[in-house]
């Protein structure tokens, strides 16, 4: 069945490539978060979503033309998305005569992630899991804390690696300088997106938008370069909700999450046998409990009822039900992809979607996976029921681990 889906992305990516070198204007604004928004405050967007989306194209430009308002942060962070880099990643695919690649982001990622990196490409039909919608700033396979953005490192390795299990493809051929330019791309279509939700947030719940647009003071805007010092309140509002995100972003390095050594360097035999044993119990037991939705042999066929954040959105945290195609229709048509329930890791086949190597599966373990149920579990100076020692987490690693050998002994 992955065969199959594999073969219907790469029909349609070839039958894409036509329209790789169109000219395209503006991004479409983000009509499902303003109609989320519409049914949880009980309030008209129009407006707002007007006043918006005037602000976002003129903080970050087209598709074709990217902005990075450089002009408007801080010098700290204004450095975060390099202009050229960004400039090569956009726009139409060419090459120029030196060989140079431009439109990187249409040629690699649009078929899937969508233009504006809404999840939503042509080819997102027939992928499960769904492509990973940039806009909310969220991404589960990361080194940081859960509520963090993903360090460049973080981007660049799911970029160049791909996604085992899933249908994102690994691009080893994508020179260095390329992987850095779709790096910066994917990072200002992500803050593009978040600084769209929280400018449509403030709108309603803040500034007074309603059927109309408030006083002129209050209205969502970006300063002109001929402004003096005295801003608007909108004004004012707009720059604040811009260089926090930015600035989250540029700091993703001070919260990645320390993996410490494991205990008593490599093992034995011996001592792995009985860590993995440790791990075991653990991966049974209350306080990790693991099994409740791996199930005993990892084979993650536990029933679930629950979704993820990306989909819980516009549905069931607005009193919608997810698989409800009615309660959906309004939302789909405005480019929301159907809900999917939440299927937890088959860990019996030793795949893991967003790496298996030990660090890896410590963080994922600690921190869980943002965007999902998958929680993570608090790190205890000693062992009680409020946690994991740090020497508990890594039997656990080291279990979880051993589904791969045993995967793999299976195929032998």
């Amino acid at each position: 069945m992955y065969r199959f889906r594999f073969h219907v992305v790469s029909l349609i990516l070839v039958v894409l490539c036509g329209g790789c070198d169109s000219k395209i204007d503006r991004f479409d604004p983000n009509r499902l978060y303003a109609m989320t928004l519409e049914r949880s405050r009980s309030m008209p967007m129009d407006a707002a979503l007007s006043d918006t989306s005037t602000a976002i194209d003129d903080l970050f430009g087209t598709p074709d033309e990217p902005r990075w308002p450089v002009d408007l942060l801080e010098e700290s962070v204004a450095g975060l998305v390099d202009s050229k880099r960004l400039s090569q990643a956009a726009g139409p695919v060419l090459s120029l005569q030196d060989g140079t690649q431009h439109g990187l982001y249409r040629e690699h990622c649009a078929v899937c992630h969508g233009l504006s990196g809404n999840g939503n490409g042509p080819a997102s039909l027939v992928q499960d899991p769904y492509p990973r919608d940039f806009r909310h700033g969220v991404f589960k396979w990361k080194s940081t804390e859960r509520n963090a953005p993903p360090t460049r490192d973080d981007l660049a390795e799911r970029i160049r690696l791909g996604i085992a299990g899933t249908a994102m493809p690994a691009y080893p051929l994508l020179s260095n300088k390329e992987l850095d330019c779709i790096v910066d791309y994917v990072i200002y279509l992500s803050i593009r997106g978040e600084v769209e939700r929280e400018l449509l947030a403030a709108a309603v719940d803040e500034m007074g938008y309603e059927e109309e647009p408030p006083e002129e003071e209050l209205r969502l805007r970006v300063p002109s370069a001929e402004a003096d010092e005295s801003l608007t309140e909108g004004e004012e509002v707009t720059l604040e909700i811009l260089g926090d995100i930015v600035g989250q972003w540029a700091e993703a390095d001070e919260f990645v999450l320390d993996v410490p050594a494991p205990p008593h360097g490599k093992p034995t035999a011996s001592d792995l046998a009985k860590s993995i044993e440790r791990g075991r119990e653990l991966f049974h037991g209350q306080i990790a409990n693991c099994v409740g939705c791996h199930d005993e042999n990892g084979i993650g066929q536990t029933i679930t009822l629950d979704y993820d954040d990306w989909s819980k959105e516009y549905s069931s945290r607005i009193g919608l039900t997810p698989s409800d195609a009615e309660d959906m229709k309004p939302f789909r048509d405005a480019g929301a992809m159907m809900p999917r329930r939440i299927i937890p890791r088959t860990l019996k086949d030793g795949v893991f979607h967003g790496g298996g190597d030990a660090e890896t599966l410590y963080r994922r373990i600690v921190v869980g996976i943002a965007g999902t149920p998958m929680p993570g579990i608090d790190v205890v100076e000693t062992e009680s029921n409020r946690g994991l020692t740090e020497n508990q987490v890594w039997d656990l690693v080291r279990y979880v681990q051993s589904f791969a050998t045993q995967s793999s002994e299976e195929q032998r």
